[in-house]
């Protein structure tokens, strides 16, 4: 792309290495922090999850536009109005006081730093081919490694100091330190008008539709498959002509934004579709890990960001034994097969828990199983989508983008269906609970007069009654999410153990 070459290979590792990680701490930190930005905001679960969508369609319609924004900008200038642009959105993001407030800072969020891991992966290539470039990828890889498992922490130091807009304080910081090493570092050149890509305003307006209304559509299905399923149908038909719209015109188009028909390859298609699925795994556990730990087995917001980022730790280990193996032993099988049995591990292990759940006994090997799963399928796919492609300079930017396209799919859709899908578990759990407590009607009588009777020592009797009834809702409310979390982590489970027999089974990647 570029005539000049990037200047001190030390801090461009540097910048690479943090652009990568803005990605996955605020992937991490918004994630888990879920529950207190939406009291904070006053969204319901259904408002966060429309929140992520359109996010997630504004990222997308971002990360197309990767290459054609660097071909014109130059490596620097495109880094520096990213961060810009991405600030600004942060502060907003930030001081959001109400849903719609959220939701304008997370779009210009969106605009400005979605395709940051895309931009970090890609200006590894601007290196001379040779050791250089792995020590671009063991960089890469360490950045995702270590900010995954930094997210829960820090996320829940500002949720205990009732600062969650901290959050946005620490992603803005990160940018601005990339964008100052870019600054440094990142060659200026561009590519001749002739050679550039073209815009096509158009197209990218099919994309974003297609996208809001395949997820849209996706997540409504939880409320109204049965009550609604000819508008679901209708939705889900027109996002999808939608999206094989926009990509019939890239396929045909002399210069078109994504150079679709190249990217047509068994590996790569193969690849990609394994991408989606780990990181639609991703998001909804994310989502889902924390709720477990609070909402459930009522563990205070420090222990749990403490404990998962111990556990998740797990993934650096992880790849440094990828890293030693993989030059003996390249095949790509063994690398899947373990990473999915991690996950049939940690899924098998959580959907066994119980109120009485130990942090280090039943919850940390969990976790540790899950980083575990993220590093050893995500980078193996990493090192094996792309090899057909290392020679294209075009193709394989374009082929990151698309990839990390699918990637924003993928997180959007796990969080919110794991969001809507948490509330409708608790609701059905809840009132069967609450149904068959009731009807017992000796043992509920008997729960009433107790917590009455212990009340009762320090309030009235009206008080001391109507304590114990919402004392045996919290408990009822409780259980209900513990069993709704176990059902969650059973089909994390089930997920595990199909797809590593397909990957073992598999002759696509060998």
């Amino acid at each position: 792309m570029n005539t000049d070459k990037p200047q001190y290979p030390r801090i461009l590792l540097l910048t690479i290495f943090v652009m990568v990680s803005l990605e996955f701490l605020q992937t991490g930190m918004i994630a888990f922090a879920a529950g207190p930005i939406m009291g904070q905001i006053g969204a319901s679960p259904e408002e966060f999850s429309l929140i992520t969508t359109v996010y997630t369609c504004f990222a997308i319609a971002t990360i197309s536009k990767h290459y054609w924004l660097v071909e014109r900008l130059g490596w620097r200038k495109f880094v520096q109005f990213s961060v810009d642009v991405y600030v600004v959105g942060g502060a907003i993001a930030g001081s959001a006081a109400s849903p719609m407030q959220f939701l304008i800072g997370r779009i210009v969020m969106a605009l400005g730093g979605a395709s940051f891991m895309t931009g970090a992966r890609v200006m590894i290539n601007l290196t001379k081919p040779g050791p250089g470039r792995f020590t671009g990828i063991k960089t890469f890889a360490s950045g995702l490694a270590i900010a995954n498992a930094a997210a829960p922490w820090l996320a829940s130091v500002t949720v205990m100091h009732d600062r969650w807009n901290a959050i946005f304080g620490i992603l803005i910081g990160l940018s601005l330190l990339a964008c100052a090493l870019g600054s440094i570092c990142l060659p200026t050149g561009t590519v001749p008008e002739d050679k550039r890509t073209q815009s096509q305003p158009l197209t990218l307006v099919w994309l974003m539709g297609g996208s809001f209304l395949l997820l849209y559509a996706l997540q409504r299905a939880y409320y109204e498959f049965y009550s609604n399923v000819t508008a679901l149908i209708v939705t889900t038909v027109l996002a999808i002509a939608s999206l094989i719209y926009f990509a019939r015109s890239q396929i045909r188009h002399e210069r078109p934004l994504l150079l679709v028909k190249e990217l047509l390859q068994q590996r790569y298609v193969v690849v990609i579709v394994l991408f989606t699925i780990c990181y639609f795994i991703l998001g909804a556990t994310n989502y889902m890990l924390p709720v477990l730990m609070q909402r459930a087995l009522g563990f205070s917001w420090d222990v749990i960001g403490k404990i998962e980022a111990l556990g998740l730790i797990s993934a650096l280990a992880g790849f440094w034994v990828i890293a030693t193996i993989l030059p003996k032993y390249p095949g790509p099988k063994k690398f899947y097969v373990f990473g999915f049995g991690a996950l049939f591990v940690c899924g098998w292990i959580l959907s066994g828990i119980n109120s009485n759940a130990n942090l280090f006994r039943n919850i940390l090997p969990a976790i540790a199983c899950y980083g575990l799963f993220i590093i050893f399928t995500m980078s193996t796919n990493a090192m094996q989508g792309f090899k057909d492609l290392q020679h294209n300079e075009v193709a394989f930017s374009h082929g990151q983008q698309v990839k990390n396209m699918l990637s924003q799919f993928g997180v959007g859709l796990g969080t919110s269906l794991a969001t809507v899908g948490l509330q409708w578990r608790t609701t059905e759990h809840y009132s069967v609970l609450h149904e068959r407590f009731v009807s017992g009607g000796v043992e509920f009588t008997r729960s009433i007069q107790q917590m009455s009777e212990y009340f009762s020592l320090t309030q009235g009797p009206q008080q001391a009654a109507q304590l114990a009834t919402s004392q045996l809702a919290q408990q009822l409310s409780q259980q209900a999410t513990l069993l709704a979390g176990i059902d969650y982590f059973w089909l994390l489970m089930i997920a595990g153990t199909v797809f590593a027999g397909i990957m073992g089974l598999q002759r696509a990647l060998r």
